[in-house]
């Protein structure tokens, strides 16, 4: 029989048996030895361009760091593991890094996230935690929950938190039996007082959700964060196929215990194959703030987002929500889930966002797979990343596409700026920008075209794209035009990201975005690939654009200064016309 109120201590409090050990390669924050030098430069294949950059180093804090330790914090690094850092940290590479449950409680943020102890492979999957204070310095905590019960022995995936109106948490979690069924689980804290949530009780009476009829025992699995009714009931959705149709299931629930499964699915879309990692949020249609997940009404537009496993990626579309019959429709089925826009045209997956009530905004988590095969994960130690958190909000100017930026504590990283302000670029130049030697920068630009160059351009019918074409070596007369970072002193290796327009028989401009990985390291093991897409401008818009270099990963963001900066100040985020948002996270080799 269930128990009948789960938030009571029904069942020991879990103490993992597992630590966590030493990591070798902290990102963000590290204590790594200079790199080898690596510049910055503009690289401009065409006709004049005036050019405004910001150039940030961020980084290491070692010795210029000033003490941002309360006493609370101080205790809280003490539960750390002996042979880990007492100083605040960013998250460190981890094995897999599926962000599953995030949230902020009583004055932390809080980080879950699927982990193997024992080795960087997929694999005996637990979750890890850490805390931070301000999504940018972390402290990692003993392991959340492990893989003990026969509900989970061969793994604790992902899962949602749920804040209810009296302040309790519920944790909604996949795990994977004994004999690989999928079925979903309900954990709570034990003591909900903590603000670190240290530990955490399974239910007594788990699996509180199994397989239903007709969906496969393999298909059934990552649970959303849950959402009120006007009827009083909590609804969440669970990510499944049938055949080569992806769905987002519905249940509704008034005690996170016993559920009911709705006749129609939320959302289904054929031929995109197994939705994973589901998200169902709100947006404003203001786009001035973040909403609760539970927000609704005609001044709210619905997000449906869903990690396609067949190919990888994270899509997502725009629609209508409607309560009474447990439905979602998008505004555009030709750009619906699957079949339209991503998040991040790089490497970018099983991504989870949460809605953060101390800043009033919504929070964006992506995995990045980094690059490297599975031999120099194992020899190096860890496998994976955790990318920088963003903010996510509806454009307004389009009303089609969403804004995504790094959240705003990513600027107190920074320790010293340049600006080159008006740089005059020829045909043909790659100018040099003297910097110090460094791999974590924080570079916002601005480039502003020659208007005759624009109108003398011919008109031509080519087709253009960033993945089938030869990258920077691509030319036209109208790019490629950009930067190129992380290069050394012979150009050897190089990463550059641009610009490229095509000017076509009407003579309109189309414009992409794209990231050139095949020369960004010497290593022979590791996917060198050509990331990008369309980007449309709005007219009267400059070319911008934002990239985060942070040693092993490059976060590049196109467009969006007129659309989310205050007067003055060059930024850049995920803001696109029409179809197409566009962001590319790129995985190196790391230093």
């Amino acid at each position: 029989m269930a128990d009948p109120n789960p938030f009571l201590p029904i069942s020991q409090p879990l103490h993992p048996t597992y630590t966590s050990p030493r990591w070798h390669s902290p990102i963000w924050i590290s204590g790594h030895p200079q790199p080898p030098s690596k510049k910055l430069l503009l690289g401009i294949f065409f006709g004049f361009l005036l050019v405004f950059l910001f150039v940030a180093l961020i980084g290491d804090h070692n010795g210029s760091q000033q003490n941002i330790l309360s006493q609370e914090d101080e205790n809280v690094a003490s539960l750390a593991s002996p042979k880990e850092t007492a100083k605040p940290e960013t998250l460190r590479p981890i094995s897999r890094g599926v962000s599953a449950g995030p949230l902020y409680y009583k004055g932390w943020y809080h980080f879950f996230y699927q982990y193997n102890p024992h080795a960087a492979v997929w694999g005996d999957i637990v979750w890890g935690h850490a805390v931070s204070r301000d999504l940018i310095r972390w402290l990692h905590l003993p392991l959340a929950m492990v893989a003990d019960q026969w509900y989970d022995q061969n793994g604790v995936w992902t899962g949602s938190a749920t804040i209810l109106p009296d302040g309790k948490i519920v944790m909604l979690y996949t795990g994977s039996t004994n004999e690989s069924v999928q079925v979903q689980n309900l954990a709570y804290p034990a003591d909900p007082s903590d603000p670190l949530l240290l530990d955490w009780i399974k239910y007594s009476g788990n699996p509180v959700l199994v397989p239903p009829h007709g969906i496969d025992t393999k298909d059934f699995r990552d649970p959303t964060t849950a959402w009120y009714t006007s009827e009083g009931k909590w609804r969440i959705s669970i990510g499944s196929k049938v055949g080569k149709t992806g769905i987002a299931l519905i249940y509704d629930t008034e005690d996170f215990i016993n559920y009911k499964l709705q006749p129609q699915a939320l959302h289904g879309v054929p031929g995109t194959g197994m939705w994973e990692c589901v998200d169902f949020y709100p947006v404003s249609r203001n786009g001035e703030h973040g909403l609760d997940t539970s927000a609704n009404g005609p001044e709210v537009k619905h997000v449906v987002k869903a990690s396609l496993d067949d190919d990888r990626h994270d899509y997502y579309a725009l629609g209508t929500y409607s309560e009474l019959n447990s439905t979602w429709t998008p505004d555009n089925p030709d750009i619906d889930v699957g079949i339209g826009l991503r998040y991040d045209y790089g490497i970018f997956y099983a991504s989870k966002t949460f809605y953060d009530q101390n800043k009033g905004r919504r929070v964006l988590w992506g995995w990045i797979g980094e690059s490297d095969s599975e031999v120099a994960d194992v020899k190096k130690g860890w496998a994976s990343l955790q990318g920088i958190p963003r903010t996510v909000s509806l454009d307004t100017k389009t009303g089609s596409n969403l804004l995504q930026w790094p959240v705003e504590e990513v600027e107190s990283l920074r320790l010293r700026s340049n600006e080159f302000d008006k740089v005059e670029v020829k045909p043909g130049s790659v100018v040099p920008l003297n910097l110090d030697a460094a791999t974590q920068l924080d570079i916002i630009a601005e480039f502003e075209l020659d208007k005759k160059v624009l109108e003398n351009a011919a008109e031509s019918n080519e087709e253009f794209s960033c993945k089938t074409s030869y990258g920077a070596a691509h030319r036209n007369a109208l790019g490629p035009f950009g930067l190129l970072v992380l290069a050394d002193d012979s150009l050897a290796e190089q990463t550059p990201v641009y610009f490229y327009v095509t000017k076509g028989r009407n003579g309109t401009l189309k414009t992409f975005f794209c990231t050139d990985q095949s020369r960004s390291s010497a290593a022979n093991d590791v996917n060198k690939q050509i990331y990008g897409n369309f980007v449309p401008v709005l007219e009267g818009e400059k070319f911008t654009l934002r990239i985060l270099v942070d040693h092993s990963i490059i976060e590049s963001f196109a467009q969006g200064e007129e659309r989310q900066s205050p007067p003055g100040f060059i930024q850049q985020g995920q803001s696109m016309e029409g179809p197409s948002s566009f962001c590319s996270t790129m995985p190196l080799k790391p230093m």
